[in-house]
């Protein structure tokens, strides 16, 4: 038996959560989720917890899964999610301009993401830091990824795009004979 799946999810206070057959709808705050969960995994409310169980062990992979994005969902519409990057570079910056991202970090042509609908990206720091927020963590955190992926923070003198908090491991480059 999963682990994970065995666990109950709390409902935050503000959230409703309601299960119509395989399709788990949560409403919170920050707004509204859904999942359409595997045929054989079912959930249903009690006492202020989201309870997910299986029918049998052939769906056990996805038991564990569904009751992490219920929590996933829970945890978003109440308090939300955020990923913080820092630009690091001479100058490397950032500026939003309107539903659009342009990163200057050293192309000919500025890079541009253009921000999808749910997430909010704000630029702070001069362009040198963004942070994406969102109630979606997968939507947060595959857009600070694609952000990321322009110009990835390199070892030797660590210009680029990085997580706040992340540690870049240095090499030393050449050495003189």
């Amino acid at each position: 038996m999963s682990r994970i799946g065995k666990e109950p999810v709390k409902i935050a206070e503000g959230v409703n959560v309601a299960v119509d057959g395989q399709k788990v709808t949560v409403k919170g705050k920050l707004g509204e989720l859904t999942y359409t969960m595997q045929d054989g995994i079912t959930a249903k409310v009690e006492d202020g917890n989201v309870i997910v169980t299986r029918c049998c062990d052939s769906v056990s992979n996805f038991h564990g899964l569904a009751r992490a994005l219920i929590n996933n969902m829970v945890i978003g519409v109440s308090t939300g999610y955020k990923k913080q990057l820092s630009i690091e570079g001479t100058g490397f910056k950032a500026v939003l301009q309107g539903s659009v991202l342009s990163l200057s970090l050293g192309f000919a042509s500025p890079k541009l993401f253009e921000i999808p609908q749910g997430l909010t990206v704000t630029v702070e720091n001069d362009g040198l830091q963004v942070t994406v927020s969102g109630i979606d963590k997968a939507q947060v955190g595959e857009a600070a990824a694609r952000i990321r992926s322009y110009y990835p923070a390199e070892p030797y003198k660590g210009k680029g795009i990085k997580y706040v908090g992340e540690k870049i491991r240095r090499k030393q480059g050449k050495k003189v004979a």
